[in-house]
């Protein structure tokens, strides 16, 4: 399980939170636009979009739970996923591909703002997720051989 966040229930909820931002062409547009625009990571590391009009789309509160409630912060733990990410075999699902992806771009605002050995260390992270996604897309895109 590379996300097990994703599959504890929340306090408030009666079932796991497991959210999915891109279930069409529309959806990942969307995700896009999410990352273009502002995004605020406060001091207690809690990611929100700026912008008040795409905040209040519906699938703003599932970006907001998977960037909070399930995306990895610490290096640590981060560092955990790219092990298992490489030692993975397959193709990734698509929520795990996605939650990799925006946990790239989370270690890539933390490298922005490391020193010294600090961001060494989340270079070093960004790089592995970097090249754990890379190789999930060659997988994904060589034809598939017929039996």
């Amino acid at each position: 399980m590379l996300f097990p966040s994703a599959h504890r229930s929340k306090r408030s909820a009666s079932s796991p939170i497991n959210p999915v931002l891109q279930n069409s062409l529309e959806e990942v547009e969307l995700l896009y636009e999410f990352l273009l625009a502002e995004l605020e990571i406060s001091q207690d590391l809690r990611i929100s979009i700026k912008d008040e009009e795409l905040s209040s789309l519906r699938k703003a509160s599932d970006f907001n739970t998977i960037c909070n409630e399930i995306i990895p912060k610490s290096i640590t733990d981060i560092r955990r996923l790219s092990a298992h990410l490489s030692e993975r075999v397959g193709v990734l699902k698509r929520e795990d591909f996605e939650r990799t992806a925006l946990t790239l771009a989370y270690t890539a605002y933390r490298t922005a703002l490391a020193q010294g050995f600090q961001k060494d260390v989340w270079a070093q992270s960004l790089l592995s997720l970097f090249q754990a996604l890379r190789q999930d897309l060659m997988k994904s895109s060589r034809p598939k051989r017929s039996q």
